[in-house]
């Protein structure tokens, strides 16, 4: 056989070498992680659940859920052995001061005017929104003479019965 049929055999040899060995690296990583654990530390499950350990014994581990809820897990149940602060902020809503600026609620500190807003906008034109010809506005005639003209256009309006078909 030549070197060049066999160059596929072992390529697929050492990748199957190398994902062996990093899982084995994972697994080892995980079990010196569960043997770390004491008494007083908080975990997280494989299943989701945040629970803080009570005792630790060679295959098992016991758990503290709350007042008065005590379970028996087996070692290989722990998926991290969480560190205070962030079990801390997970459980009890705890915020370590990982920020020193705080967002503000609204927009209004963010400008960087001293005036008042209402001040501010007194002083602004007021703008009607109604829809006006120009033409119109030069000539706006009197209340009188507007209110005969909606009379008159009311009158012409018909309640739908037209000839159109």
């Amino acid at each position: 056989m030549s070197l060049v049929t066999l160059l596929p055999f072992i390529v697929l040899i050492g990748a199957m070498f190398l994902m062996t060995r990093s899982a084995k690296k994972k697994q080892q990583q995980a079990a010196d992680m569960r043997n770390q654990m004491q008494p007083g530390s908080g975990v997280r499950t494989i299943g989701g659940m945040y629970a803080t350990v009570k005792e630790v014994s060679d295959d098992t581990v016991l758990l503290d859920a709350g007042p008065g809820v005590e379970l028996l897990f087996a070692k290989n149940a722990i998926g991290a052995v969480l560190s205070d602060d962030e079990y801390n902020r997970i459980v009890h809503g705890i915020e370590h001061d990982l920020k020193s600026d705080v967002v503000p609620d609204d927009a209004s500190s963010l400008t960087e005017t001293d005036e008042p807003a209402a001040a501010a906008a007194s002083d602004e034109k007021s703008v009607d929104l109604g829809k006006k010809d120009e033409t119109e506005e030069a000539d706006a005639p009197s209340d009188a003479v507007t209110a005969d003209a909606k009379a008159d256009d009311e009158s012409k309006k018909t309640d739908g019965d037209s000839d159109a078909k």
